[in-house]
């Protein structure tokens, strides 16, 4: 078999990723990442990872993916639509982040990740790599942002001009050379803040600075400990995550509504009232969230969340 050229193997792997329903495929080249290897290490001393001390670990992984692939020549970075305007039925009842409406993203990534993987293997033969959904330490955002499928938003999150920042990101990493033609996304958020005004913890700071410590999604979903005093009454019935700052942001007016079948909301999920969730049994939990990202959290995390808020909502009535 006659071996393809650099860009013949690039434009058939972006346009197996968009048959596939990737919303996006960019390639960068395989370095280390040394401005954002500063801002990681800053971020730290300042403490703003908060209790995810995992974020600590392997530092020099994180910033460097020949680290994590031996021979690794580059980085494939592709972006999944997952938006949705669908809502929950009832107005009172506690809020989950629309990302964890579906089934668990990581899951249903990693699996198509792994169907790319295996194309790229049958043009070509020698390629060795890995694949990676939020399951090492990369830098997802930043390679995405390489790869020119956007821009890192004042509230951290990966901002695409098309879809917006509702979008779940993966990688390949792998030994094979490819075109790297994308230039970085220019920063389209100019002087807009309204994301930063909107968080009613304030954890979004200046100079894309997120201090987890004050984000509704790092106490609802990673904190093991109490809630910080500081967010609980702040809460507005989020139980699972959070997507305030996504619902201001202007790029989001025009979201794309997503196309794939395990992103769609639960029906049970969506009808649950606020009294079957104060009800919701850790049958009920197992069986409801079985395949979802909400199992992160827990049963009693989830329980003691509802309780905070209900605490919270009796203190102003």
């Amino acid at each position: 078999m006659e071996s393809l050229s650099k860009a013949e193997i690039s434009r058939a792997i972006r346009e197996k990723s968009l048959e596939m329903g990737f919303a996006g495929c960019g390639f960068s080249g395989a370095r280390k990442l040394d401005e954002d290897s500063r801002r990681l290490k800053q971020w730290l001393k300042e403490g703003h990872h908060a209790g995810m001390g995992y974020m600590e670990n392997h530092f020099e992984k994180r910033t460097d993916p020949a680290r994590l692939v031996e021979e690794a020549l580059s980085v494939i970075s592709l972006i999944y639509n997952y938006y949705t305007d669908v809502k929950q039925e009832d107005p009172e009842a506690p809020i989950i982040s629309t990302y964890a409406y579906g089934k668990d993203y990581h899951r249903v990534l990693k699996d198509k990740l792994f169907l790319l993987f295996e194309f790229i293997r049958t043009i070509v033969p020698e390629a060795k790599g890995r694949v990676f959904v939020d399951s090492a330490p990369v830098l997802d955002r930043a390679w995405a942002r390489e790869a020119g499928l956007g821009w890192i938003g004042k509230n951290s999150l990966l901002i695409s001009r098309k879809y917006g920042s509702y979008v779940f990101i993966g990688e390949i990493i792998l030994n094979v050379p490819l075109e790297y033609n994308q230039v970085p996304e220019n920063d389209f958020c100019g002087s807009c803040s309204r994301c930063m005004e909107a968080c009613p913890t304030g954890a979004i700071l200046e100079n894309r600075i997120l201090d987890s410590e004050l984000c509704i999604s790092y106490q609802t979903i990673e904190n093991r400990g109490e809630i910080r005093e500081q967010v609980k009454g702040k809460l507005h019935g989020r139980v699972f995550g959070c997507d305030i700052c996504q619902e201001v942001c202007p790029w989001n007016r025009k979201a794309k509504l997503h196309a794939e079948p395990d992103f769609d909301p639960l029906p049970e999920l969506m009808s649950m009232s606020q009294q079957q969730w104060a009800d919701l049994t850790p049958d009920n939990f197992n069986l409801l969230f079985r395949d979802s990202a909400v199992k992160r959290a827990g049963y009693d995390k989830l329980k003691d969340t509802l309780q905070d808020i209900k605490k919270s909502a009796e203190k102003r009535s």
